[in-house]
């Protein structure tokens, strides 16, 4: 019986640190997958960044550039982007070179 505790603790040592996690990220990642809607800026595993226009059960239309639309799976989706703010222009007024952009400091 004690010979079998070492095997018994490096298993649960096995699942504690490289199932549950790798399960955890599984699930994770198939509940976005499942929550996305038209216009969410998107990312797939390819790389490919791109604007969901229309979803069905198992894949999505995504939007890539002016005019061009994919039929994707959904499963190719890495991740949602979020939108990028435009910069504030009163941040970017000087022009100098060898000086901070950002408010002027005394």
């Amino acid at each position: 019986m004690l010979r079998l505790l070492p095997l018994v603790g490096i298993a649960l040592l096995f699942w504690l640190f490289i199932i549950r996690p790798t399960s955890r990220r599984q699930r994770e990642l198939r509940g976005m997958q499942d929550s996305l809607s038209v216009q969410d800026g998107v990312v797939l595993t390819s790389g490919v960044y791109g604007t969901v226009t229309d979803l069905a059960d198992d894949h999505l239309l995504l939007r890539i550039a002016d005019g061009v639309e994919i039929k994707v799976a959904r499963g190719a989706i890495g991740s949602v982007v979020k939108p990028v703010d435009e910069p504030d222009p009163e941040l970017a007024t000087n022009d100098e070179p060898g000086t901070l952009a950002g408010p002027e400091e005394n």
